[in-house]
Parts: C-alpha cells; sequence; structure tokens
C-alpha cells in the first residue's frame, strides 16, 4: 500500500459526518492528481448519498435530466463486481455518446475508472475516478493504482455507512481463522504469494486455501477485496 493512501486511510478513520467523508474525496482527488473523484451510494430503501467533486453545475444537469438511467458507467457497473474501465463500456449508441459529449463538456474527463460496491442489506455504492489523458498513460494510471483505489474504494464505503448508521459498521461475516488472519495480513503488507507461502511455511496451494476461505467468509469478490474487507473492518492486526 503506498505511503500516500495510508495517510489518506489514517485521516478517514478519524471522519465522524459525512462532510469528512466529502473532505476526503477532496483529498483523494488531490492525492492521485485526478480530475475528478467520486462516491455515490444507494440502500435497499432507495436512501442515496454522494461525495463526490464535480461541479454543483454538472450533478443538477445529471440529475434535472435523469442521466442515472441512460449513463453507461451505472447501467455496466450494476452489472459487474469487478472494476470497470470505461473504456470496457458500451457507447456505441448515440444517447450514450451524446451523454460522454456533456459530461466530458463539465470537465468530468474522457477516462474513469469505478469500482462496484455490494454492502450489507441490499446497499449497492460506485467509487470512481475520471481524468483527462491519453489511452497509455491512463492504462499506466490504472496499472500502477488499481489496488489502492479498490482500498480506498471499500474504505470510503465502510466509513460512510459505519457514520449512517450512528457509529457502528454492520458486518455479518464469520470470523477468521488465525491463518487465514494471517494470509490476509502478509498480502496487506503487500508479500507476493510466494513470499506469504515461504513467510508462513505452507505451500502457495495451501496459502490459496487459506485466502479463498477468507474470501467466502467475507464475501469478497476477490483476494484485493477481501484484504481491503479485512482492514475496514480491523480484523488484521499489525
Amino acid at each position: 500500500m503506498a505511503a500516500v493512501l495510508e495517510q489518506f486511510i489514517e485521516g478517514l478513520q478519524q471522519a465522524s459526518t459525512l462532510d469528512d467523508v466529502q473532505a476526503s474525496v477532496f483529498d483523494l482527488r488531490d492525492i492521485y492528481e485526478v480530475e475528478h473523484v467520486v462516491y455515490h451510494s444507494v440502500n435497499a430503501s432507495g436512501g442515496q448519498y454522494a461525495a463526490l467533486t464535480y461541479s454543483t453545475d454538472w450533478v443538477d444537469q445529471y440529475l434535472s435530466n435523469g442521466y442515472d438511467r441512460i449513463d453507461p458507467v451505472v447501467v455496466g457497473c450494476y452489472q459487474r463486481f469487478h472494476p470497470v474501465d470505461w473504456r470496457r463500456l458500451d457507447w456505441s449508441g448515440k444517447v450514450s455518446r451524446d451523454f460522454m459529449g456533456e459530461a466530458q463538456n463539465a470537465g468530468v474527463g474522457n477516462q474513469g475508472y469505478t469500482v462496484p460496491i455490494r454492502g450489507p442489506s441490499g446497499q449497492f455504492a460506485m467509487f470512481t475516478v475520471s481524468h483527462n489523458a491519453s489511452d497509455t498513460k491512463w492504462t499506466r494510471f490504472t496499472e500502477a493504482h488499481t489496488r489502492d483505489l479498490i482500498l480506498a474504494a471499500h474504505y470510503l464505503n465502510q466509513k460512510a455507512l459505519e457514520i449512517e448508521n450512528g457509529g457502528t459498521a454492520k458486518s455479518t461475516a464469520r470470523a477468521l481463522s488465525p491463518r487465514e488472519r494471517d494470509a490476509l495480513t502478509l498480502l496487506a503488507l503487500g508479500y507476493s504469494r510466494a513470499q506469504a507461502s515461504e513467510s508462513l511455511e505452507i505451500s502457495e496451494h495451501t496459502l490459496r486455501v487459506y485466502i479463498e476461505g477468507a474470501r467466502y467468509k467475507l464475501g469478497a469478490m476477490n483476494t484485493t477485496h477481501a484484504v481491503a474487507l479485512a482492514l475496514a473492518q480491523g480484523r488484521l492486526v499489525f
């Protein structure tokens, strides 16, 4: 985990209001030097919360035109579990192209990367970074920062849920075994699977069993997600 992200997470953990979460989103935008960062959550009852760096003019335009019904990012990510580079979405239709043109005119950026988040009790959220960049530069950016962006997304979601629930984030995940916790801790510290298995004096196959067990208990979509959830829920001790 990059030192700047660690600093961001430490600051986020001190947040006690949704205004603090909003400020954290601006901090994250500046850390990664992108045009915008957006976190948007919808709970099972339809209640919504957003922390974002878009201009109020674009937000008003988006809401008044009901763009959430045709936005390829919203439509595409709702059907996915894995992070999505906007270039992989379907922008072929005229409505989608016109929408993207308006978004770019509003300063959203021509590139984007969105992390779908599925929380407790039917909650759905999206975390997005967007920027103006060439395909080559954006590919380098996402390859360099994907893991940290996923971690940031889940930390933001965890903190927002915690504040909305009055200070305690709900979790139905089962307890991790000591070995499952050890495996995720080493991965969180940046160990490769080979290094982690060597440190634990087990085979990579056995390590994979522990990781998969932790993923199942945490309800994680992949290993990085499992590490993010375990960190956000305070299950890993360094």
